[in-house]
């Protein structure tokens, strides 16, 4: 358990080096911006980390980079939510019960952009690849992990969602409507899950984040002006720690 004191606001949360120490934590798009910098985050914490993604490559050079500066090794989980199919996501969860025998916390960061464009002309195929990824995916891998989620005496479920969830914005198409979605799923879960488990669910907007994703939504920014990801990993910290125990059903804005 922290010794720290549970924050007023999750985005002033300073985590003390064993904050997440004994914990097994599965991040999706662990590959990516915000993922693989939550992944070596929850690793500095002492956690045990599960580093899914669809690009082997990229989730070893995470893997290394955490190997390198942390005694609590990562295990990597390759998962294409795109193509994955019943038996990959249940191969994953046999593998997270031999390794592991529970999961204590699961961080939804991986996710599709899509097209900017009107709904007028939004193209149905990319519209469904992003629906599936987004919302159908982060669902199905959400069923299938959570009987090792009720192993964990403290579970958390973190859904990232975005600035465009809780009102429309033009020209955001699929993904802002499957950020909505992602809002509505982790509200009936958190419901249901509130009085008879020990699994708690929120959602966390990290903002502005200099990420892959954020050039190709705005190309021409300059990416000096925006955050590194690492600007959005206090919130996130927090929920997947014990100190937010009891706190079930929320929105977080990460910055």
């Amino acid at each position: 358990m922290s010794e720290s004191t549970p924050p007023t606001d999750p985005r002033d949360y300073r985590p003390p080096p064993s904050a997440l120490t004994g914990r097994v934590i599965l991040v999706t798009g662990a590959s990516g911006g915000l993922g693989g910098a939550l992944a070596r985050e929850c690793a500095r914490l002492g956690a045990r980390v599960i580093l899914s993604g669809r690009n082997l490559k990229r989730l070893e050079t995470v893997y290394d980079a955490i190997a390198a500066d942390s005694s609590a090794l990562p295990f990597i989980a390759p998962l294409d939510l795109e193509r994955a199919d019943s038996s990959a996501y249940a191969d994953l969860a046999a593998a997270v019960r031999r390794e592991f025998g529970r999961l204590d916390g699961l961080a939804h960061v991986a996710a599709l952009l899509g097209e900017r464009s009107p709904i007028e002309h939004y193209d149905v195929v990319s519209w469904v690849r992003v629906m599936h990824v987004n919302v159908n995916a982060t669902f199905i891998l959400t069923q299938t992990l959570l009987p090792l989620l009720r192993e964990s005496q403290d579970g958390s479920v973190v859904f990232t969602t975005s600035s465009v969830s809780n009102r429309g914005r033009a020209y955001w198409g699929a993904y802002a409507v499957s950020k909505f979605a992602v809002e509505g799923l982790m509200q009936v879960l958190a419901d249901e899950t509130d009085t008879t488990t020990a699994v708690r669910v929120n959602s966390v907007n990290p903002g502005r984040m200099r990420t892959a994703m954020r050039a190709t939504a705005y190309p021409g920014e300059d990416p000096s002006t925006v955050p590194a990801p690492e600007a959005a990993l206090a919130v996130y910290s927090y929920l997947l720690g014990p100190e937010s125990r009891g706190i079930t059903g929320q929105r977080f804005d990460a910055q």
